[in-house]
């Protein structure tokens, strides 16, 4: 085969596979030859707030997702951007997808059970039953990581009291949170991330239990054991575990709570990833793409997306508001949305996607005060995607 037309046919099937979607996370590269901009220097904050306002309101609009070719994984990623207002088409409607799986609705991936008796009793004096969560690790269509979907419902602003209906029984937010407390010593893996997220949002911060195993545990503790992992480790480059710890600790501050080792550690632990990731952010606001390890960059738009936005969703949750607001983190927001504008129509990975989309929701309302996102529930069902299909094992 001559080169010409083999080259031919490597085009074609690259097309093919941006345009049909069948790539989860396709290469997004420049193409050859082509440099990274450099960012300017002077910001306008006000074309900043507005550029940001755009490209979440596209992605809120335009990437549609639904229960038959989508998966608990891939939407509630989004709704850890925009909470309560997330869709989801459901039956040739578009449903909130908070409301969805808190009325019962089926979404492959959201898999539950009963759990254990509770240690307390309700309104009615009735014994509670936990809600229990199952992990399915590395399917990207169920729960995989421990606590994670109490985790990103605890981040959409629920009582203790919302009530969860599963399998005809009636649950609440609380029964979920007992249930995670009791599981503790199931967490084989250690990693207490979304653990934090998920307990801080409801118990104060130096809250002690027993769980089913007959096992002490404490906030406190849980605190230090991810502090102990190490520097960088965990999903995404150590940005999970440094947004639970980010997380505790502003709840904790907030309590006015006692600085004890633990989270003077935590703190410690923060202030270091804030630091290199200044020291590593490239010329053009991009932050590095080996997140906290070294300096680095990628041409590819897919992975810069998840590099740059899980490190710009920590920065926003763990910088005060003066650090935020200087230059270096609003050249990071404003590459951030070039990259989002440069990939719109192209299927992006959820993960990625949303936690870039949750960053900059964050740095949006930290910055330049809330904002309300809106979506017409009304809207035609066959509207355009650029979203993939789940991959199902």
């Amino acid at each position: 085969m001559s080169s010409v037309r083999y080259f031919g046919l490597c085009l074609v099937v690259v097309m093919t596979l941006v345009l049909t979607g069948t790539s989860c996370r396709p290469s997004l590269a420049p193409p050859a030859g082509q440099e990274l901009p450099t960012a300017s220097t002077e910001i306008d904050m006000d074309k900043l707030r507005d550029r940001i306002d755009a490209v979440l309101d596209y992605t809120l609009a335009n990437r549609r997702l639904n229960t038959k070719d989508h998966a608990a994984w891939q939407i509630l990623h989004g709704a850890l951007a925009y909470q309560a207002v997330f869709p989801v088409e459901n039956d040739g409607k578009y449903v909130s997808a908070v409301q969805h799986v808190l009325d019962g609705g089926k979404m492959e991936g959201w898999t539950m059970e009963r759990g254990s008796p509770l240690p307390f009793v309700g309104a009615d004096g009735e014994k509670r039953y936990g809600l229990r969560a199952l992990l399915e690790q590395g399917t990207k269509t169920g729960q995989g990581h421990n606590d994670q979907w109490l985790a990103i419902l605890s981040q959409c602003n629920l009582s203790p009291e919302t009530t969860i209906q599963f399998d005809g029984n009636e649950y609440t937010v609380a029964d979920f949170v007992g249930q995670v407390q009791l599981d503790l010593s199931r967490n084989f893996d250690h990693e207490y991330s979304w653990t934090l997220i998920a307990l801080t949002a409801y118990l104060p911060t130096t809250t002690s239990w027993v769980d089913s195993a007959g096992k002490q545990w404490s906030i406190p503790g849980l605190v230090q054991a991810e502090v102990d992992h190490g520097f960088g480790s965990g999903a995404c480059g150590g940005t999970h575990r440094l947004i639970g710890l980010s997380m505790a600790l502003n709840r904790h501050t907030a309590q006015n709570g006692e600085m004890t080792p633990e989270w003077v550690a935590a703190d410690d632990r923060i202030q270091e990833a804030i630091r290199k990731a200044r020291e590593y952010q490239n010329p053009n606001g991009a932050l590095s793409s080996n997140y906290f390890l070294r300096p680095g960059s990628s041409p590819d738009l897919a992975e810069d997306i998840g590099t740059t936005g899980h490190t710009l969703e920590f920065l926003s949750l763990s910088l005060t508001e003066e650090e935020l607001n200087k230059p270096w983190v609003a050249r990071a927001a404003q590459h951030m949305c070039k990259v989002f504008e440069q990939t719109e129509g192209a299927p992006l990975e959820c993960g990625a996607l949303y936690h870039a989309a949750h960053g900059l929701v964050l740095y949006r309302e930290r910055v330049f005060g809330p904002r309300e996102y809106k979506f017409e529930l009304t809207a035609d069902p066959g509207a355009s995607t650029s979203i993939a299909p789940a991959e199902r094992s």
